[in-house]
């Protein structure tokens, strides 16, 4: 087997199906940047090593890869030539997570600045990078291609786990977020 196709030494590639495109359609750097976020949580995940407080969140971070790998591939394939991979489940494992961690963090009242811990400073990262993602994926659904909207849905979700995540790592820690100064209260 070969590593190498050949097509993109013209500037082209192949989507799910066969049809050639341009590497800059943009399904394909649709498709890229969630190969970019999956990259960047497996650095996530390997600066986690040596934290075992943060086991629990370092196994999630490796099935996400998964979800992303999941909606990647869903990118990649135009006008729904097969089923897709991700399912309404990803979307409830998130929100699940989420719900479960929300109750051991402070409360939150004011915005935050992103930042405290090393490894929570890289959740916010990876929170903004999912929000890159989630333009791209929009991006898209305006040009009127066909995607699984399922994966806007666990994109957008997964930026509010990152989120939570950043936090909760804070806590563990042992370290306090800063309060955006100019914050009113906006979260009651």
């Amino acid at each position: 087997m070969k590593i190498y196709t050949k097509y993109g030494d013209k500037g082209y590639t192949r989507l799910y199906g066969g049809e050639r495109v341009s590497k800059t359609h943009i399904r394909v750097e649709t498709y890229g940047t969630s190969d970019e976020l999956c990259s960047l949580i497996g650095s996530v995940v390997a600066k986690m090593e040596n934290y075992p407080e943060l086991s629990d969140i370092r196994k999630e971070c490796i099935i996400i890869q998964h979800h992303i790998f999941d909606c990647g591939s869903d990118l990649a394939t135009p006008g729904e030539l097969r089923p897709y991979k991700q399912t309404e489940k990803d979307v409830e494992w998130l929100e699940n997570r989420i719900d479960e961690y929300l109750p051991q963090l402070p409360e939150l009242k004011h915005f935050i600045i992103p930042g405290g811990s090393k490894i929570a400073a890289e959740f916010h990262i990876l929170r903004t990078f999912t929000r890159k993602l989630e333009r791209r994926i929009v991006a898209l659904i305006e040009t009127e291609e066909h995607v699984n909207e399922i994966g806007l849905r666990y994109i957008n979700r997964l930026s509010d786990y990152f989120f939570i995540a950043a936090c909760l790592i804070n806590v563990r820690m042992g370290v306090t977020e800063t309060d955006y100064l100019r914050s009113e209260v906006i979260f009651k």
